[in-house]
């Protein structure tokens, strides 16, 4: 059996970092670990490989900032070769970016079968990019792995057949266990001047959040009356620094808002782990704090992972200054609910996942 896995962004590595470690128990299976070059930098992409001791790819396409229709085909253009000279069983593509539709498109049209790790997620919001992205992978998909029960459904209420969904658990954290002992011997704390539970950490990298300047600084606004109480650290995604070039005086100007380059992901995890709570606007997160127990401010009026609400410590508040204002107050009051973990998020879904695959194809 051969596996051909394909990543290309930032939450791809952190899932991807779990199946390879599990697959290190199966020399019966041969892999092709494929990276399309979506996030290329150090910060994004380099450091993130040596903090969660990923092989370096077999294949590197070199893809890098496009259009989104743009970085899809030339993806896929790329793809289509090195399927023909991999002839993998199987395409395993992981969440749910450009990268994903793309290893989806040209595996399924040269009549290769996928595994879509992450499926079923549903924000119902077709203006994200990553919705689309989503609702076609799975559409095609011949096994579909999801986080949670309201995933299932959704497949289920789009057709997909019963003996296609397993509800495997959580990727993302699986790693963040399997590496929360060694952030925590991580020094960004002392290196920012920061004293544990006395910070926030915000992160945007949502177009309809970063590319327009005045919902931009709309949020800058909401968020303003926290940084009285504690001060707030803004990890800025490289797309939101040149989007954002012009707002720069804004952001520096504020005091209590401190700006750095986006991190490792060890730093990144013992940064939230200390947290007094989390602001973003991404998906991976509302998981990473549910699972780290930390109070997370959701900055979308939409989330695809519900259970993060329901059994977690996550509120989605939009870009609502009193919403926001009302949460803080609840989360310094402590008011805010310590939360559960989700059904199945217990660091196993990889060797769930592999052993469904194995029991398919091998």
């Amino acid at each position: 059996m051969k596996l051909a896995l394909i990543v290309g962004a930032r939450p791809n590595f952190v899932k991807i970092a779990a199946l390879m470690a599990e697959l290190q128990d199966y020399p019966e299976v041969e892999t092709c670990l494929i990276h399309t070059g979506q996030h290329f930098d150090e910060a994004m992409s380099g450091a993130f490989f040596k903090n969660l001791d990923i092989p370096t790819p077999d294949v590197n396409l070199g893809v890098k900032s496009a259009s989104h229709t743009t970085q899809t085909a030339e993806i896929m253009l790329k793809l289509e070769a090195v399927f023909s000279q991999e002839a993998p069983t199987l395409v395993v593509v992981v969440g749910d970016v450009n990268s994903t539709l793309a290893g989806t498109v040209v595996a399924v049209k040269m009549g290769i079968p996928v595994a879509h790790v992450e499926a079923g997620l549903r924000s119902f919001d077709r203006t994200m990019p990553e919705e689309i992205n989503r609702v076609l992978t799975d559409a095609v998909s011949d096994l579909l792995f999801t986080t949670e029960p309201s995933a299932n459904e959704h497949l289920r209420q789009e057709g997909i057949p019963e003996d296609r969904i397993h509800h495997v658990g959580n990727l993302m954290i699986d790693t963040l266990f399997r590496f929360r002992e060694r952030a925590r011997e991580s020094l960004i704390i002392d290196t920012l001047g920061l004293v544990p539970g006395r910070f926030v950490v915000l992160t945007l990298h949502r177009p309809s959040n970063v590319d327009d300047a005045a919902a931009f600084e709309r949020i800058v606004r909401a968020i303003a009356p926290i940084q009285e109480d504690c001060p707030i650290i803004f990890p800025v995604h490289p797309r939101t620094h040149r989007q954002l070039a012009r707002s720069k005086a804004v952001l520096d100007e504020r005091r209590g808002l401190k700006l750095s380059d986006p991190l490792p992901y060890l730093d990144f995890i013992h940064l939230m782990a200390n947290a007094r709570c989390v602001l973003t606007d991404s998906g991976g997160i509302q998981e990473e704090t549910t699972a780290l127990g930390i109070p997370c401010l959701t900055l979308r009026t939409t989330t695809e992972r519900p259970i993060t609400v329901t059994h977690g410590t996550n509120r989605i508040v939009g870009t609502d200054a009193e919403k926001i204002s009302e949460a803080w107050h609840e989360i310094v009051g402590g008011r805010w609910p310590t939360g559960r973990l989700p059904e199945l998020w217990d660091g196993k879904a990889a060797s769930r996942i592999v052993r469904k695959i194995r029991h398919r194809y091998a």
